[in-house]
């Protein structure tokens, strides 16, 4: 199918408005001057603007192929998904966002150095690059490729396009105008998913028709209680093992808390996570919907052509229904290329944050403001021309794309671990951390490299994992995995452990830390209740366990005296204390330097002074 004018066209506004927007916000306000305008948007973001970035920034066009295509081939089990956004959603609410928006950290890795030492924050930082700057020019490079292999949509134009519009805009307006960038996105998403559904369900004789034949051809699931980790999609899996994959995106990740900490007020950020919420069912809901319409009106409509990919299914659908009707084919462009860009911008953004803040900050002290501002800008091109480098890097790697895509949802598991060994065991100690990391990095890499070489070459079965990307970003990379070889017996062994469902592969990995962590530190020496500052801690087992008797309740918390606040009046806290932005009791203004002495951080202008030694690893 050939795009007409009206199509490139509102391509192009796609494009324009974007860049727009990033020129708008550097030329207004303070013209991105000082590093926390250009990295946290002045800390001054209301809760709608930031929900709404949340929601794009792990909704890549990878999720937008990738989701219709899971329900189309195995049915609308995928949709039980949406039960785990609650918890996946309110835990960060609740426990994350509180204790990183109250520290005032800028990198989420700063948090690391402050529970633990230097050495565990340069680990968790280099982890967090690694995973950003494998699957940023991946996720650029395979849709583009898609659409080329469908549209006859030139492939290296749309990359360049795309990776430089992106670059512009991320460049010049900082995390302001990716925001609101993500914003407009998001519409533009919503718009295009809706065109299709609408459209398709018209030519197919409405809704409820395309409801009823589905559930004739055994497209509508029930739900499955099977409790077997190794079935790919359960109630379990998707309700439980969705929770784990759901933290590690909102509750830790650089991207992710980067929004929360430009929120106006503590109160705006979790309101924030509650926005999100019905976003993600609205988005979810879309997604299985367009499912369902496909294949409703596969079967009465069979496509011409047979697509090798169900991502390329999911384009030749759109491209069949939408032809007659010129400029939606342009929308639904608009809508895909929306979900790269706000998910790129998002992995420029956060990677400058982390490199100045994790590294380049900490060996230049005397660094100016404005060279600082500077320097930070020119990370974020950086990163925007090392984006277009991964996609003509990812354009070579042919086989070994699958492994690339699949790292990012290996990641996110342990450096979700890590965070909730420092945030909910105050005894953890350094070298745990580092130990802990290292070995669920090692089992999450055993586990997906694993089943994916035990599996080269053989057709996922019906309940095995698929070659389509589904979900969000975690679920679309991970599941890219494939399943093993279907026989007739169950595998064992090894390769039954090769089997488990991509959607504990969070759960799992996550847990492999904070075990071994836990174990290490035992063996090593505990951190001692002194050394560890307190608001760095939530006290999750005496809060889950406070029927227990108070002294017992103590010793949960290892002997760290946690200080008597309520966590959802501390922005009334905060104000009452003549602190519009400052922190609730007594951390020091974001305004005021922390210096250093010796060999840990010491809390200036009166604040309560915790002196984290630094343990060597």
């Amino acid at each position: 199918m050939e795009f007409t004018v009206i199509d490139y066209s509102i391509f192009a506004l796609l494009l324009v408005l974007s860049s727009a927007i990033g020129l708008f916000y550097a030329l207004s306000g303070d013209r991105q001057r000082t590093v926390q305008e250009f990295l946290l948007a002045n800390r001054n973001m209301g809760c709608l603007p930031v929900a709404l970035s949340l929601l794009a920034t792990f909704q890549s066009a990878v999720a937008i192929l990738g989701a219709p295509g899971e329900i189309y081939r195995f049915g609308t089990e995928y949709w039980f998904l949406g039960c785990s956004y609650f918890l996946g959603l309110l835990i960060p609410a609740h426990i994350f966002v509180p204790v990183f928006y109250r520290l005032r950290i800028t990198s989420t890795y700063e948090y690391l150095e402050l529970r633990f030492n230097k050495t565990v924050r340069v680990f968790g930082t280099i982890t967090f690059i690694f995973q950003m700057v494998i699957y940023m020019g991946v996720v650029l490079y395979a849709p583009a490729l898609a659409l080329n292999a469908v549209t006859g949509f030139d492939l290296w134009s749309a990359v360049l396009t795309m990776g430089l519009v992106c670059t512009l805009y991320t460049t010049l307006g900082g995390l302001k105008a990716v925001i609101w960038t993500d914003v407009f996105q998001t519409l533009v998403m919503f718009a295009g998913q809706l065109a299709v559904i609408v459209v398709g369900a018209q030519r197919v004789g409405g809704m409820a028709r395309v409801w009823r034949l589905a559930e004739q051809a055994g497209k509508i699931s029930g739900i499955d209680l099977n409790p077997d980790p190794f079935e790919r999609h359960t109630f379990w899996t998707l309700a439980v093992g969705g929770v784990f994959m759901m933290l590690s995106l909102y509750g830790v990740n650089q991207a992710q808390v980067q929004r929360y900490l430009s929120a106006r007020s503590e109160r705006e950020a979790k309101l924030s996570c509650y926005a999100v919420f019905p976003c993600q069912q609205i988005v979810l809901c879309l997604s299985c919907l367009t499912g369902l319409v496909m294949f409703v009106y596969d079967q009465e409509h069979p496509l011409a052509q047979h697509p090798s990919s169900s991502d390329q299914l999911v384009l030749y659908f759109v491209m069949d229904v939408l032809r007659d009707l010129p400029g939606l084919p342009g929308l639904f462009v608009a809508c895909l290329f929306s979900g790269s860009l706000s998910t790129i911008s998002s992995a420029f953004n956060s990677l400058a944050t982390v490199t100045m803040e994790d590294l380049v900050r900490p060996h230049c002290p005397g660094l100016s403001e404005s060279r600082a501002t500077l320097l930070s800008k020119l990370l974020a091109l950086g990163y925007g021309l090392l984006c277009l480098g991964m996609a003509y890097v990812s354009s070579m790697l042919g086989p070994v794309l699958q492994a690339a895509i699949s790292i990012f949802g290996m990641v996110g598991g342990p450096l979700l671990g890590l965070f909730c060994l420092g945030m909910f065991f105050p005894c953890a100690n350094p070298t745990g951390a580092v130990v802990g990391l290292l070995a669920g990095l090692a089992m999450a890499f055993w586990v997906g490299i694993g089943s994916l070489v035990s599996s080269v070459g053989a057709a996922p079965p019906p309940n095995g994992t698929a070659l389509t990307p589904v979900g969000n970003l975690t679920t679309a990379l991970a599941s890219t995995l494939l399943a093993p070889t279907p026989a007739p017996e169950r595998p064992k062994g090894l390769q039954k452990f090769y089997s488990l469902s991509y959607m504990w592969y969070s759960a799992h990995n996550s847990t492999t830390v904070i075990l071994v962590g836990l174990l290490v530190s035992l063996i090593t020496g505990p951190t001692p209740a002194a050394a560890v500052d307190p608001r760095t801690i939530y006290p999750v087992l005496p809060r889950l366990l406070c029927c227990l008797p108070h002294k017992y309740r103590q010793r949960l918390c290892c002997g760290v005296a946690f200080p008597a606040q309520d966590t959802d009046h501390a922005d009334a806290a905060v104000k009452s204390n003549g602190m519009s932005n400052g922190v609730a009791n007594g951390l020091a203004h974001p305004g005021r330097r922390e210096e250093e002495e010796g060999q840990g951080y010491v809390r200036m202008a009166g604040a309560p002074t915790y002196a984290l030694q630094e343990t060597s690893f």
